[in-house]
């Protein structure tokens, strides 16, 4: 028996560019719309948002219908914030703000199958499909098939970008304009020399050191940032979506106040 293959490698191991949307939403029908409508990944939030295991897992069924991966972001804690959602059969995980190359180090031992960490190993769960991937296939499946993202979003890790990038077990780094911004003292200011430079840089980086780049952005980012070398982006989310459609309802109501 084999465990899902996960879309997002499979498309960034052929070259290709990977498609993904973040859910901020608890109801798991935005991840299976977005899936069943052809995004690659579903971006689920666990740093930003009051998201519990069992609507996470719905998330990543809900994707699975569909063969799509799901991307959690884990908040940062101990190991077990960052495997169960591999156990729950997420594709991947992403761990913000990495800070130094022995904080990408530990997230690689605690995420990581023997030969390449030291991951608590329990086959029991649905990525393991329930005991039925023998023990040993199960290890080196998972270390195939699901991938690991860190988050490079302060300028904390630059000097060291290199190195984090070299890390064995760590398949994408993933720059964050928003916090970064916001760490260099200009909130919202993504067209600082600064943030340009570094997203640039980080795509230099990651596919320097064989690794995938991944950052998020807009429709008419798109282009720009296939030609920096980004591979993997996440464009929009269930609010983003929802919040101009319930503005346009509203407003037309709103046109017709003294019409009556």
């Amino acid at each position: 028996m084999q465990m899902r293959k996960s879309r997002v490698l499979q498309k960034l191991r052929a070259g290709e560019l990977v498609s993904c949307v973040k859910m901020n939403l608890s109801c798991a029908r935005t991840s299976e719309l977005a899936a069943a409508l052809g995004f690659d990944c579903i971006w689920i939030d666990m740093e930003h948002t009051a998201a519990d295991w069992s609507e996470v897992e719905k998330h990543i069924m809900a994707a699975k219908t569909r063969d799509k991966d799901v991307m959690v972001r884990v908040t940062r804690g101990s190991y077990s914030d960052y495997i169960r959602p591999l156990e729950l059969d997420a594709a991947g995980i992403m761990v913000p703000h990495i800070m130094s190359v022995e904080d990408a180090k530990q997230v690689a031992r605690t995420t990581r199958f023997h030969p390449v960490g030291r991951r608590p190993v329990d086959g029991g769960n649905a990525d393991g499909i329930y005991c039925n991937i023998p023990f040993l296939e199960y290890i080196k499946q998972a270390n195939e098939q699901r991938f690991v993202v860190v988050q490079i979003e302060d300028p904390e890790p630059l000097d060291d970008l290199d190195v984090i990038a070299s890390v064995e077990g760590i398949d994408m780094l993933f720059f964050g304009p928003g916090d970064f911004s916001h760490s260099i003292g200009t909130p919202a200011d993504f067209q600082n020399p600064k943030v340009i430079e570094t997203r640039k840089r980080v795509a230099e980086v990651a596919r320097a050191h064989g690794k995938y780049a991944g950052t998020i952005g807009g429709l008419g980012d798109l282009d720009n940032f296939f030609e920096m070398g980004y591979r993997f982006i996440s464009i929009g989310a269930d609010v983003l979506a929802l919040g101009p459609y319930f503005k346009e309802i509203v407003s037309a109501f709103e046109d017709h106040k003294g019409k009556v």
